[in-house]
């Protein structure tokens, strides 16, 4: 994606479907994806897909925000209801584009991974002409990465964070370029042999790039000096069979073999460890000061 054009009326943004003549100041935008994004630019959007998936960490700042339908596949009848004058998301959207664009000016971004969700930021930064704003937003946040590796006092780089998602029916380990990931990376820690790949490498070994499913037997593989563990689902009874699936774990003689059960380094986490944006991200910061430098 190229910077923008700047014309009378609009600024011209190109993205992963073309050109986009956005208005110099939006007043109805959709977000289709990245709500994170938009909050953290002081934007809230009068639409957005993502209601149903997002956790504590947007408590609070939600208020006003019309549900136009979630995993990926927004109503193109609410999202013109709301009569939106910008529509900004990410590519992987199951809508078409061109309907969309004929709605409102529409800017599709690229994403491939959740580990990408930096360029991600400063692109809809970008199109929302907020670039200043997203700079001082990233500017706090390696600040803040900065005071956590200050108070580690060198001892980050010699601890194993393993990352764990429960799901309904297996668990599996996230790596390197998921977005916990890249904040647990960012903060200097290290990753256990097992999670310690790329996007490239998980792609080609599992055709996945941030995550992969373990076998009972593989179990070791999920060891660490702490292990942050969370259980996820959008539907009140994918979660509860969630939470049985992570009983069920928790209950298993293998798992009290692993050193960081052993050690009492099991911490339970809410799902912004799979967020997209920089609350996100400094949510999972917040965990890292509270578990690894407070407890410590």
């Amino acid at each position: 994606m190229d910077g923008a054009i700047a014309s009378a009326d609009c600024r011209v943004i190109r993205h992963a479907r073309g050109e986009t003549c956005v208005p110099h100041t939006p007043q109805r935008i959709v977000v289709l994806g990245g709500l994170d994004d938009a909050l953290s630019l002081g934007i809230k959007p009068i639409g957005s897909d993502g209601l149903n998936a997002e956790g504590i960490h947007l408590s609070g700042l939600l208020d006003g925000i019309e549900d136009v339908g979630g995993n990926d596949a927004p109503s193109i009848e609410k999202i013109l209801a709301l009569k939106p004058d910008l529509i900004i998301g990410g590519d992987y959207v199951v809508a078409d584009y061109g309907i969309l664009s004929k709605i409102a000016p529409t800017v599709l971004i690229p994403f491939e991974h959740s580990g990408q969700w930096k360029d991600f930021f400063m692109h809809v930064a970008e199109a929302l002409d907020k670039t200043t704003e997203a700079e001082r937003v990233m500017g706090d946040y390696y600040a803040r990465l900065d005071e956590f590796q200050a108070q580690m006092g060198g001892r980050a780089a010699d601890m194993n964070i393993s990352i764990v998602r429960v799901y309904p029916t297996h668990v599996n380990l996230y790596l390197k370029d998921s977005f916990c990931g890249t904040v647990v990376a960012d903060a200097g820690l290290s990753r256990p042999p097992s999670q310690d790949l790329t996007a490239s490498e998980a792609s080609v070994l599992f055709s996945n790039n941030i995550q992969y499913t373990i076998s009972r037997e593989k179990l070791s593989d999920a060891d660490g000096d702490a292990i942050f563990l969370w259980t996820y689902g959008f539907q009140d009874d994918v979660a509860q069979q969630a939470q049985t699936q992570k009983d069920k774990l928790v209950a298993d003689p293998l798992w009290s073999t692993l050193t960081a059960v052993q050690n009492g380094r099991v911490y339970e986490v809410p799902s912004y460890w799979i967020g997209d944006g920089p609350i996100a991200a400094n949510a999972i910061l917040d965990d890292l000061f509270k578990y690894l430098v407070e407890d410590s």
